[in-house]
């Protein structure tokens, strides 16, 4: 009893934990910090009454296992934090979809971090043009006359329509009404917008008759959504957006077009068919088109509104704009993206959406190679499995695209194994198919390979 009494008189005071230098120096807050040594300690004093402990560590070793606990509770209690995607859905939505090439990555950190030219003109000294730069940028990709960037395509959609068509009707498509993630569909953006719907053609087949015969004096837009998120195969017909522009001009009505992804290159090359081009949409004639700005091209969350001087000057007078308009760290973001578009094959290089698309099969055979080559070397167990990739986010339905994936090899159930790989540190969120885990390569980044090579070791290799 009195062997207790005098282990746990050596226990230290938190107060002095805390002003050990392993303390004071961690990533760890204080109240954090504090937390944990109060934790350690508490352990450490039930170890000692119980009589598992025999022995009280010193304060470097008290401080040391508090920092690791604290710091290992903050990072598995952070509701947003960095995962590896071995699913190989590119765009993967709930993964946060595009990620941000490195010069976009240090526009966002420099510019979050101090004050910025974001309403000021150095040059004149006096306020300046928000998101000037993105327009510039903007004008040189897709020739278009001006633009506007908002907080999301969604919010771009509704300030068009809020701004150009309120007061009348909008002409879609019936097989063009799409619903969005989360519920959202054009026909409630329509009401919201303080617009009326008319619907022409049918779900498979829209004429440009049926477009003809529904204008009316009340009508004040006619609007082309790209089903982005669906197809509608076999016996169809839609109107071109070169002829929607013949009719729009016969009435004054002005043409929108919402492309939905947003592709700003030619993704042909990617087995990406179907997919509209903004500077295209533009060519042939659409007033104002809009699209996302976080699925193929590359950037942040928003919505990026192109088209003629008339129409963006008014839809950026609407009192909506004020509520959609982007922060610094969008728009920082957007221009150190869309400045590298100038070139195809620098935007593949340095652009993950697009040089993730690009990856030749050769090429993502060898990622996998080396990956499973090393995990084996180390007593792990893996092999490689040919598999396929798509682009998600709501873009290009129905392409795949052939990739190769590292296919864990172990006794243990494939649905423990997906679990133990999605509670390291460091989440790798792999898929299962036919009851096998697979981590599809053309997703991951070469950074991430010692990491997942080692992780992988320390999950299979005890087989």
């Amino acid at each position: 009893m009195q062997q207790r009494e005098d282990l746990l008189k050596q226990i230290p005071h938190v107060d002095k934990v805390l002003q050990h230098e392993v303390i004071l120096t961690c990533e760890a807050y204080r109240h954090e910090a504090a937390d944990a040594v109060r934790a350690v300690l508490t352990e450490l004093r039930e170890g000692i009454k119980s009589g598992a402990v025999s022995v009280v560590p010193g304060i470097d070793t008290i401080a040391k296992n508090a920092v690791e606990l604290a710091v290992s509770k903050v990072k598995s209690t952070e509701d947003v934090r960095r995962v590896i995607n071995g699913t190989g859905v590119i765009l993967h939505s709930n993964l946060g979809r595009a990620c941000l090439s490195k010069a976009a990555s240090e526009a966002v950190t420099k510019t979050a971090s101090s004050y910025c030219t974001l309403e000021y003109d150095v040059k004149k000294g006096e306020r300046g043009n928000r998101a000037g730069g993105v327009g510039k940028y903007l004008k040189n990709i897709t020739g278009c006359e001006a633009s506007l960037v908002v907080n999301n395509n969604a919010a771009a959609v509704l300030l068009i329509l809020a701004a150009v068509a309120s007061d009348g009707n909008v002409i879609v498509s019936r097989g063009e009404l799409v619903e969005i993630g989360g519920g959202f569909r054009i026909p409630d953006i329509m009401e919201l917008c303080g617009c009326e719907l008319r619907e022409v053609g049918t779900t498979n087949k829209t004429r440009t008759d049926d477009y003809g015969k529904a204008i009316d004096d009340n009508t004040r837009a006619i609007l082309k959504v790209h089903s982005s998120n669906f197809q509608i195969v076999g016996f169809t017909e839609s109107v071109s957006v070169a002829e929607l522009a013949s009719l729009g001009k016969k009435y004054d009505l002005p043409v929108i077009e919402d492309i939905g992804s947003g592709a700003l290159v030619d993704v042909q090359r990617y087995k990406l068919k179907n997919e509209p081009l903004a500077k295209e949409s533009l060519k042939k004639g659409a007033d104002v088109v809009c699209f996302s700005g976080d699925k193929l091209l590359g950037g942040l969350q928003c919505g990026i509104i192109l088209g003629s001087s008339r129409y963006i000057t008014e839809i950026k007078k609407h009192p909506l704009y004020r509520a959609f308009r982007v922060d610094k760290i969008t728009i920082a973001a957007l221009e150190a993206t869309l400045r590298v578009y100038g070139d195809q094959q620098l935007a593949e290089r340095d652009i993950p959406v697009l040089s993730m698309l690009s990856a030749g099969t050769d090429e993502l055979n060898e990622r996998a190679e080396k990956i499973c080559g090393e995990i084996n070397k180390r007593g792990g167990a893996a092999e490689v499995l040919a598999t396929k990739s798509v682009a998600g986010g709501g873009a290009v339905p129905g392409l795949e695209l052939d990739s190769y994936a590292v296919m864990l090899i172990s006794k243990e159930s494939t649905d423990g194994l997906e679990e133990r790989l999605r509670n390291q540190p460091v989440p790798i969120i792999g898929h299962i198919e036919n009851d096998r885990l697979l981590i599809d390569v053309r997703t991951l980044f070469e950074e991430d390979y010692e990491y997942i090579i080692s992780s992988i070791v320390s999950i299979t290799g005890k087989d």
